[in-house]
């Protein structure tokens, strides 16, 4: 049993109340684990749980550099929510992944080491701490299993378009998740409404720059790449818009209260 599958077996224990499947965009090959990545994940978990725990709050955004987007100029690729439930209590990362490079995703929640098990590019982290308002409502969305699961669209798309419901990525269902927590209550209880928010609140995605024969490689290669919920007049002049860790950060470094640091290894 590889080490990811071994860390989806504990989740279920973990979080039986709400279990959901696993995976990050990958192909999912069984290869045996070096020691040299189970020590960098281990350690890139503890530095984190340490600057973490310096923070105060109980909740932030976190994001790994899972692979190597320099040529999109985008730096980290994959985000995720920790919580604890108090202080000197245990990190969790609530994250939506993709099973196995399939065209369906899963919500999922995992430890901070077991966040770095997949030979990422690099062992660097990003945090970003709501302001203590946002941090309570977001504490509160997390605990509602029922919530997260309504903006939780199955169909993936490692491209899924920002202001659409056809599919979701992983960075987009922390965005929804994100503007629940930030708008006013009652305000965000759809998919749809949290884009109107964010809309509303000047959220821009990345745009990537995508010549017409790569998209379709892409989508004929890879049950995970769609690019037919984008609008044509985008799409055809091969600008793709999605969501990206760089495209969280700096709509939330707008926002007042946020803050941010990056852990290097």
């Amino acid at each position: 049993m590889s080490a990811r599958r071994h860390a989806a077996l504990l989740a279920v224990v973990l979080w039986a109340v709400c279990a959901m499947p696993v995976h990050a965009g990958r192909a999912c090959e069984e290869q045996a684990m070096s020691f040299e990545a189970l020590r960098d994940g281990l350690a890139t978990g503890a530095r984190l749980q340490a600057n973490l725990n310096a923070t105060g709050s109980d909740v932030a955004l976190i994001a790994r550099q899972g692979q190597d987007l320099s040529a999109y100029g985008l730096k980290y690729s994959h985000a995720g929510l920790a919580y604890r439930a108090g202080p000197g209590q245990p990190w969790r990362v609530y994250e939506l992944l993709n099973e196995c490079g399939t065209a369906a995703s899963g919500l999922w929640v995992d430890g901070l080491a077991n966040f770095f098990l997949e030979g990422p590019f690099s062992y660097d982290a990003l945090i970003l701490v709501p302001p203590a308002a946002v941090a309570g409502r977001l504490t509160l969305a997390l605990r509602d299993t029922v919530q997260l699961q309504r903006l939780h669209q199955p169909h993936y798309s490692m491209v899924a378009y920002p202001f659409a419901t056809t599919y979701q990525n992983s960075n987009q269902w922390i965005l929804e998740v994100l503007a629940l927590a930030a708008a006013d209550q009652g305000r965000v209880a759809t998919r749809q409404e949290a884009q109107q928010w964010l809309q509303a609140a000047g959220y821009r995605p990345s745009e990537m720059r995508i010549g017409a024969f790569k998209r379709l490689g892409g989508r004929m290669l890879k049950a995970n790449v769609a690019f037919d919920d984008h609008p044509n007049k985008l799409r055809y002049a091969g600008r793709i818009n999605t969501v990206t860790v760089d495209s969280i950060s700096e709509f939330l470094r707008r926002q007042q209260g946020w803050t941010m640091q990056e852990v290097k290894k």
